[in-house]
């Protein structure tokens, strides 16, 4: 019949144990869970009613349970099976992925990643402090522009692991030219240090994003160093923005602040949008330390200086390096989230932030700002007594794949579950089924890809 859910595996699976209602499922889950182990809340009558009528998929808390509870893959069990087909998926055997791994995504290895991190890290340090400034030359020059644009334009869009090597490698090769002595005019080695100091930024913030914020530090000196040989005042406040926006994912509001409010004093006569960038930073830390003055008096003042924006050759270059209206409705909403507010108009514009960000063909597009945003709108829900908005408005954020989930998405994901656990919504149902599968949200992530 038209509009009916279809049936699924899952419910074949079940009938086959002799269990023909949603009320059956919980005693067979609970045995499942006892065998694995697992403290997971358990699912309530209302999730497993969606599981059973609806065909609503489980959440990842629950999948390892069920996938242990019927000995077939969550992929089998959540395929439709034909009126009067025979159902022929293979149960899992010992061989077969296991419950814990039957869901995962193929991923890198993080901690590999960090290894061959730390070697660029030690290398840029080598390169900071025995840089040769007399040299000049123009070898390759075409080449690395080329590279430098692809590596700008696709770090927000693609998860860290699709260009780490590239980056790294770029930056080596940017290096071994300022250092080779290959370069004939002033101007171009003034061009290699601009690219040195955008390459080492990116990579001081894939750094951020595997959770190394000491080696995050040390890479954001190092483009600091190359901004400033290269005069490049932009740049020298991207990276007072850097080193603000570290401290803030590391839980340093106070360093935070004091960052954003150099960069903001920097920034002043600068017309493009890393000012703006600098104030929506100074923001954020603001609501962290609870100062709600500081956060209205810098978002009055982003505001009233978006009208006078005149973009620049950072903003020209894209990525990370402009500073989008949608970015800084982002960051206002986020600022007013950590503050604990919510209420219909903050709620408005938090949808309006999540729009901003719903086309991935846009330029301005990030995965990393669109999971924040949507991280954003669940809290603001929260605090408005919406709890099942809440549900809906992160649901995108925990289904995103392994190699998405960076370390500010985890981050924003865990504040909602932090949420969660106080006020009147800490024993809804609901509440308890989205606590336990955010608590398995960061553990699920072996390995990397923003935020």
């Amino acid at each position: 019949m038209e509009g009916e859910a279809p049936v699924l595996f899952f419910r074949h699976a079940l009938e086959a144990r002799g269990v023909r209602t949603p009320e059956d499922v919980l005693p067979l889950y609970r045995k499942a869970a006892a065998k694995l182990g697992s403290h997971n809340d358990e699912p309530a009558s209302k999730t497993i009613e969606g599981w059973f009528y609806d065909g609503r998929r489980p959440q990842r808390a629950f999948r390892p349970v069920i996938v242990e509870m019927l000995g077939y893959s969550i992929d089998d069990l959540w395929t439709e099976v034909p009126d009067g087909a025979s159902p022929t998926f293979a149960p899992l055997t010992a061989a077969s992925p296991t419950a814990l791994h039957a869901d995962a995504d193929a991923s890198v290895d993080l901690n590999d990643m960090k290894r061959t991190g730390a070697m660029a890290v030690q290398r840029a340090r080598q390169f900071l402090l025995g840089k040769d400034r007399e040299t000049v030359g123009e070898d390759t020059l075409g080449l690395i522009d080329d590279e430098v644009e692809r590596l700008v334009t696709e770090y927000p869009r693609v998860p860290l692991s699709g260009i780490w090597d590239d980056l790294l490698e770029t930056q080596d090769q940017v290096f071994r030219l300022l250092e080779g002595g290959r370069v004939r005019q002033l101007s171009h080695l003034r061009d290699l240090n601009v690219k040195a100091a955008v390459l080492s930024f990116l990579v001081a913030k894939g750094f951020n994003d595997m959770e190394s914020p000491h080696q995050a530090m040390t890479m954001t000196r190092v483009a600091a160093s190359c901004a400033r040989t290269a005069e490049h005042p932009g740049l020298i406040v991207l990276t007072d923005g850097l080193k603000s926006l570290i401290s803030y994912w590391a839980d340093k509001p106070e360093d935070a602040y004091h960052y954003a409010s150099q960069g903001v004093a920097t920034a002043v006569g600068l017309r493009g949008t890393v000012g703006l960038w600098l104030l929506g930073l100074q923001a954020r830390a603001a609501a962290v330390l609870g100062d709600e003055e500081a956060v209205r008096a810098a978002k009055q003042e982003a505001a009233d200086r978006r009208e006078h924006v005149i973009h620049d050759d950072l903003d020209r270059l894209g990525g990370l390096f402009t500073y989008a209206p949608e970015k800084q409705l982002y960051y206002s909403v986020e600022a007013s989230a950590l503050l604990g507010q919510g209420n219909a108009e903050l709620a408005a514009e938090a949808e309006q932030a999540v729009q901003g960000f719903s086309d991935p063909s846009s330029p301005n597009w990030a995965f990393g700002d669109l999971a924040g945003s949507q991280c954003d709108l669940a809290l603001i829900r929260l605090f408005s007594g919406d709890v099942d908005g809440t549900a809906a408005a992160i649901r995108p954020v925990l289904d995103l794949p392994i190699s998405h989930r960076n370390n500010g998405i985890v981050v924003s994901a865990l504040r909602v579950r932090q949420a969660l656990m106080s006020g009147p919504a800490r024993t809804a149902a609901v509440a308890r089924d989205l606590r336990a599968e955010i608590e398995a949200f960061p553990a699920s992530r072996p390995a990397l890809p923003r935020g």
